[in-house]
């Protein structure tokens, strides 16, 4: 099969793009390298550095794919309410502008990366299920969901099928620790490098974290499959306090680094986790690396000891048993 991966320079879609090409499908690249790294692109994927808000035709023409794994996006929260225009222009232009060469050139299926927490907004029951209300609290969320819509657009309209995987948030190596990146990746970073870390507010926030290579063994089914058209959360349905999340990666890295305190940032979602049931039923997708195992796999990515798993399972073990029952309303 032909993939065409945008944004298969960047952490997911490189990951995607290993998992392809280990499975002997042919696949061409397409990213503009603003957040992407030429390094991250494996051997025997074709590259082209293009910017999909210029539709990309002539790839089209070139490469004639067979299905669509879109992964390209502006994923900046900040800048997408600082910028909503630009948001809209890469997320929403862009998305339509690729969708449309996917009619006029015959393109069989598109697996689109979507979001969990900001399709959902403030959630009302956790873990949300896909019929959950969707109210998103930023440009960003907004896009993604307008994204999703368009999807159904051309479902309906040309018979184009899609999933749209809304992923909670992903965590693993070659994630970015500069700039506004995955609280795990910054937390990595610093205990790589020796350095103490801020978290925002009272750090009792809590998130879905999910492992970036089942992520990418999501998209793999998706585009592999026969699934019904619609949208499918990929996350674990566990929600890990941000201060838990510290002290499992702390006791991993066997580095004795208590975290400062900050101001809370404003607007921040105060819980967030997907419910993955319907991944299960229909695209066959589980997630399988437990918190402490991609914890550790992620702290030797960025280099730090990571020499104390053990304790760190251990913690996470403890913490889920103490997990409270759901106080959904």
């Amino acid at each position: 099969m032909k993939v065409l991966l945008t944004g298969g320079a960047g952490f997911i879609g490189s990951h995607v793009a290993d998992q392809l090409l280990a499975r002997s499908h042919e696949v061409a690249i397409l990213d503009d390298l603003s957040s992407g790294k030429k390094e991250n692109i494996p051997e025997g994927a074709v590259f082209y550095e293009r910017d999909i808000r210029d539709g990309c035709a002539e790839v089209f023409e070139e490469f004639k794919p067979d299905v669509l794994s879109h992964q390209a996006a502006q994923m900046d929260v900040r800048r997408s309410v600082r910028e909503p225009d630009f948001d809209a222009d890469v997320n929403v232009l862009g998305t339509v502008r690729l969708l449309q060469h996917c009619v006029e050139h015959g393109v069989h299926r598109v697996v689109f990366a979507s979001t969990g927490g900001a399709v959902y907004g403030e959630q009302r029951e956790f873990p949300a299920l896909e019929d959950h209300p969707q109210y998103p609290i930023s440009p960003y969320g907004v896009s993604k969901l307008a994204g999703e819509r368009y999807l159904h657009f051309y479902q309906t309209q040309y018979g184009l099928p899609y999933a749209a995987l809304r992923y909670a948030n992903v965590y693993g190596p070659r994630q970015d620790p500069h700039g506004e990146a995955g609280v795990v990746a910054i937390f990595c970073g610093n205990l790589a490098a020796g350095r103490g870390s801020t978290i925002n507010g009272t750090g009792e926030q809590t998130r879905d974290y999910v492992y970036v290579e089942d992520v990418a063994r999501a998209n793999v089914l998706a585009l592999e499959g026969d699934a019904s058209s619609g949208a499918y959360n990929v996350g674990t349905g566990i929600e890990t306090s941000v201060n838990e999340l510290y002290e499992i990666l702390r006791e991993a890295s066997g580095r004795d680094l208590p975290p400062a305190h900050g101001p809370a940032k404003p607007g921040e979602q105060l819980r967030s986790s997907v419910d993955p049931t319907a991944a299960a039923c229909v695209l066959g997708w589980r997630p399988e690396t437990d918190l402490a195992t991609g914890l550790e796999r992620t702290l030797r990515s960025f280099g730090a000891p990571g020499g104390n798993q053990q304790s760190a399972i251990s913690h996470q073990q403890d913490h889920e048993s103490r997990k409270p029952v759901d106080e959904a309303t």
